[in-house]
């Protein structure tokens, strides 16, 4: 089967027999239907995808996919789905991961997959949270959040998912919230198309150890005045009744109103997912409630040669000029001795 063709799937044919344990009212079950709904739109071959994941909650995603999957170890997802990538290019590899295995003890291997633009598409299910381990802060906790292991508060600085992956040179950088399924999906959808390390925070729900954590700009009745989704060539405007939006001040974003002030929607900032420089992209991804609404959807999505492209073609050229062309020629070149 070429990998351009397509095959019809729903949703449910990606649906493992094994029974879902995650708690009920979790935010993974949302990740788990959105991105079963996205790979059914996007057609590829089951045969041909393959689901990494490190430890955590959300790492047990691979046992209910109906694809290749392998449960890896902690902090060594981004590690793992590289090799899977780079020894088998036609596949589409998905990495799922958390707030603490991506960031804490995966950080080294996240940031360098992302710097190597390997064509792989990875989901961080965001929680602020340690989840499986009952309750520790994690590296995207909010500064003072009481948890198990910090009981006064915590005093530490968190990471910014979005200035992390832009800081070490993405070229795809998305947002989304669980329980918004269409904009999930879709997100998905430009993720695999990409080519090149895709990274798509969800903002995650962890119903047990730091429940309504993102509530504040993700709630039913506030969201639309705390969250703007950006869709490339688009003005940025958000609010219930689409009249908020943000313009350029000098050198930072300003949230306007439509109709005060001058301001009109031809003022407002385009959004830009495919200007190389990103400068205002990643003054979208840091933006925060309350001087901010949140960024969702595609905020940076640039084209770039991919690490797993250049080393094929780099093997394709040294293969032209090799004199050692199997293994019998790599171990007779050199000094050899004759043991009789």
């Amino acid at each position: 089967m070429s990998e351009t063709q397509v095959v019809q799937y729903t949703a449910k044919d990606f649906k493992s027999d094994q029974e879902v344990r995650w708690c009920p009212g979790c935010g993974d079950h949302f990740v788990l239907s959105s991105v079963q709904k996205a790979l059914a739109e996007i057609g590829i071959p089951k045969e041909k995808i393959a689901f990494i994941s490190g430890i955590g909650c959300s790492s047990r995603f691979p046992y209910y996919m109906n694809t290749y999957g392998f449960h890896s170890i902690h902090g060594r997802a981004s590690a793992i789905a590289s090799g899977v990538k780079t020894a088998n290019p036609g596949l589409s590899v998905w990495q799922i991961t958390g707030d603490g295995d991506a960031l804490a003890i995966g950080g080294n291997h996240f940031i360098h997959v992302v710097r190597r633009n390997i064509d792989i598409n990875i989901i961080l299910f965001n929680n602020e949270i340690y989840g499986l381990t009952k309750g520790q802060y994690s590296p995207t906790s909010g500064k003072g959040l009481v948890t198990k292991t910090s009981p006064f508060g915590t005093v530490e600085e968190p990471f910014s998912v979005g200035e992390l992956v832009i800081g070490a040179r993405g070229k795809f950088f998305a947002r989304t919230f669980d329980a918004n399924l269409a904009l999930s999906t879709q997100i998905y959808v430009e993720a695999a198309k990409h080519k090149g390390t895709s990274v798509v925070e969800v903002l995650q729900n962890c119903v047990i150890f730091n429940d309504a954590i993102h509530e504040n700009v993700t709630g039913k009745e506030v969201r639309d005045d705390r969250t703007i989704t950006l869709r490339h060539g688009e003005p940025m405007k958000f609010g219930k009744d689409g009249k908020s939006g943000l313009i350029l001040d000098g050198l930072k974003l300003k949230v306007v109103r439509i109709g005060e002030n001058g301001i009109t929607e031809k003022n407002l900032l385009v959004h830009d997912a495919h200007e190389n420089n990103p400068g205002i992209q990643y003054m979208l991804a840091n933006m925060s409630y309350p001087e901010y609404p949140v960024a969702l959807g595609v905020i940076r999505d640039v084209e770039w040669p991919t690490y797993d492209a250049a080393l094929e073609n780099q093997i394709t050229e040294v293969k032209k000029t090799a004199k050692i062309k199997c293994v019998d020629d790599l171990l007779n070149s050199g000094s050899v001795w004759t043991v009789e």
